[in-house]
């Protein structure tokens, strides 16, 4: 009796070892964030920065919907969605000593009856000390036709809002779900925490950088990533900041040299709109070549083949 007892004592802790790990909820990344990051005050997305949308020159109407324009967003580098030069989108730089906190509210749809009201937010939190950084974004809203009241943005970690204000887990999504989407966020941040191009060099002054320090992301929703850079000898690519692997091989190497993007309107496909890397902005599109063309054509290479000679990849600094 004694021994079928021990078996079946054995037989639980076995089974309780080998459950699969509960997936983190949204308060307890957004605790963990902030205890090794910073914590992300509540804030109103109409305070930040409009991002322009223009086409041809002339910025459009909060009521206008082009299907191309000048400075489209890349949002979705691969897909040709409306989304892509939809007005209205918002940035805010909430950061503080070394806690970075990049907020980025955008609309799906044309909205300006209500300004407050936004179809997406997502954050960029990271630490120029210790390199940590987390990824946050809500969920879709319960009405597509009205959008989220972003009036008071909750913080990932808030286990109690104020009446009658949004709360953390009704509008942030749980950290498993973001990481899961092809691609994640990692993906397409592949060689720091913040990515320009054309659209968000418009407001760049409201981004924090962190181009060469420590990067590393927290929860183990996000920890199957294992980053490298790549450089090739004399590269002039790499004068500003790191070339990633993933997401730059797959299409921003392309889509910044030259290459047509999603939502590109006429002058997007025209020099020097359509090489927005490096940002040699006096250079005539001859000397641009003449300086870069060589240096691109190496890293796509090891993009290619990983053991092309001259290819140098390193561990992401952590």
């Amino acid at each position: 009796m004694r021994r079928a007892l021990v078996v079946a004592a054995l037989a639980v802790v076995l089974a309780v070892e080998a459950a699969p790990p509960q997936p983190q909820s949204i308060l307890d990344y957004g605790a963990q964030c902030s205890r090794e990051i910073g914590a992300i005050p509540p804030f109103d997305c109409t305070s930040g920065a409009e991002i322009p949308i223009t086409v041809d020159g002339r910025r459009i109407g909060l009521d206008e919907h082009p299907a191309r324009c000048d400075r489209p967003s890349l949002l979705y580098p691969r897909d040709d969605k409306a989304q892509q030069c939809m007005p209205g989108a918002r940035i805010l730089d909430l950061s503080r000593g070394a806690t970075q906190i990049s907020a980025y509210c955008r609309k799906n749809d044309p909205r300006n009856t209500v300004a407050a009201h936004f179809d997406e937010v997502v954050i960029v939190l990271h630490h120029t000390g210790n390199g940590k950084t987390c990824w946050f974004a809500s969920k879709d809203p319960p009405d597509p036709t009205s959008g989220w009241d972003t009036s008071r943005v909750p913080p990932p970690d808030e286990k109690t809002p104020p009446a009658p204000k949004l709360a953390a887990v009704e509008f942030w999504q749980t950290p498993d779900k973001l990481a899961a989407k092809k691609p994640n966020c990692i993906a397409c941040h592949d060689a720091g925490p913040f990515i320009m191009s054309p659209f968000i060099a418009q407001v760049w002054d409201k981004v924090p950088t962190d181009p060469w320090g420590k990067y590393s992301s927290i929860g183990p929703a996000f920890q199957m990533e294992r980053l490298k850079t790549m450089s090739t000898p004399g590269n002039t690519c790499v004068g500003c900041h790191r070339i990633g692997t993933k997401q730059t091989c797959e299409v921003f190497l392309g889509l910044s040299t030259g290459g047509p993007a999603p939502g590109n309107g006429t002058l997007a496909n025209r020099f020097p709109l359509s090489h927005w890397m490096p940002t040699d902005t006096n250079l005539s599109e001859a000397q641009w070549s003449a300086a870069h063309r060589d240096s691109i054509a190496a890293l796509q290479a090891c993009c290619q083949n990983r053991t092309t000679s001259g290819c140098t990849f390193t561990p992401m600094p952590k």
